[in-house]
């Protein structure tokens, strides 16, 4: 067995020395971070890369420097503001939660308290309430489940090994600076234990790692093999007049639920036809990846002659396609570029 004592006190001297500066956390041992700060950095950090979330953090708390400031954004600014980070069910939660904060009038300090909010999971909750509030929670992501596998040589393939690494990491949570104990476990998975050639020689754990001793490491945490993503077809349509793109706001809930897009169809289950009556024409594909299925979107462009049926005609002037989600911002690049030569392009190829 590890010693939990000896890896904290050189997990903890680590982390004093070279602990990552990033926007939203505070020096090592300077205890407690607001919690605002820390529940926004983690909400955009699900399934998305520190160097991603950098810009997006300091605009967010540019625009809204408090919770009680988000709380009182419109829906659409958040959204818009968001596109690019994907998963967008992660900003409608955003938006609820920083509600039901501000009509509580603060965070709650308890992981209990946490999880009862919109969004917010078991390893978010335990996140806020050691980072902000000091309490001993053992906060587990990809990082810490990685630095686990290798310090207890764990052969159980993920995500079987999953219980067994959260017990084996709360073994190793201290009562004293459990948010820095859980940062410093965080910046070791993603600065010398990382996925590949792990570097074992400046860790400052190599005396306790069980998986370094048996020269197994590198291989570690196993995994399951991923079964093959299935592949759906769809369609979308970007109509012009001579000022206008045709544009919705999607449903709230479902796929890029509430954001701003090109009508489309047949790729998220909806069975519908063109958005307007008008001479359509094939741009070809995009490809896009979420996270259970691939999708081909067969791109189409007209000029509008008549209203269209769904939708509303957005004036291009004030037209933002960084507001629109990545799939969208696909579908806009190429009819951008395949429509070089047409008429319209005059009317898209400032934007």
């Amino acid at each position: 067995m590890r010693d939990p004592q000896v890896i904290e006190a050189k997990l903890l001297g680590w982390y004093d020395r070279h602990a990552r500066v990033l926007p939203w956390r505070a020096p090592p041992g300077h205890g407690p971070t607001d919690p605002y700060r820390v529940w926004l950095s983690e909400v955009m950090l699900q399934q998305t890369t520190v160097a991603a979330v950098k810009a997006y953090f300091e605009r967010f708390t540019s625009l809204w420097p408090t919770v009680h400031d988000l709380a009182r954004a419109e829906d659409a600014q958040v959204m818009a503001e968001w596109a690019g980070l994907g998963y967008y069910a992660r900003a409608r939660n955003l938006i609820a939660c920083a509600r039901a904060v501000a009509a509580m009038g603060a965070f709650p300090d308890t992981r209990e308290g946490l999880s009862a909010l919109p969004g917010i999971g078991p390893y978010t909750s335990a996140a806020i309430a050691a980072i902000a509030f000091d309490r001993a929670e053992t906060v587990v992501d990809g990082n810490v489940e990685r630095v686990v596998a290798r310090l207890f040589a764990i052969e159980t393939a993920l995500p079987a090994a999953k219980p067994e690494l959260v017990a084996l990491a709360s073994r190793l949570t201290p009562a004293r600076r459990p948010g820095d104990f859980a940062q410093a476990m965080m910046d070791l998975g993603a600065t010398i234990c990382t996925p590949r050639s792990p570097a074992c020689g400046i860790c400052p754990l190599i005396e306790d790692c069980a998986a370094r001793a048996q020269g197994i490491a590198p291989e570690l945490p196993r995994k399951a093999p991923k079964k093959p993503k299935p592949l759906r077809q769809g369609q979308v349509w970007i109509g012009f007049t001579d000022n206008a793109v045709l544009v919705e706001t999607r449903a709230e809930k479902g796929l890029l639920g509430a954001t701003l897009a090109f009508p489309s169809a047949g790729w998220d289950g909806s069975d519908l036809p063109p958005p307007a009556p008008a001479d359509w024409q094939e741009l070809g594909l995009v490809r896009h990846v979420f996270t259970h299925f691939a999708l081909d979107l067969t791109v189409y462009t007209a000029r509008l002659q008549r209203a269209p049926e769904r939708g509303r005609l957005v004036p291009l002037a004030g037209f933002q396609p960084d507001a629109l989600p990545g799939l969208m911002r696909k579908a806009w690049a190429l009819a951008r570029e395949k429509t070089a030569a047409a008429a319209i392009h005059r009317d898209i190829k400032s934007l």
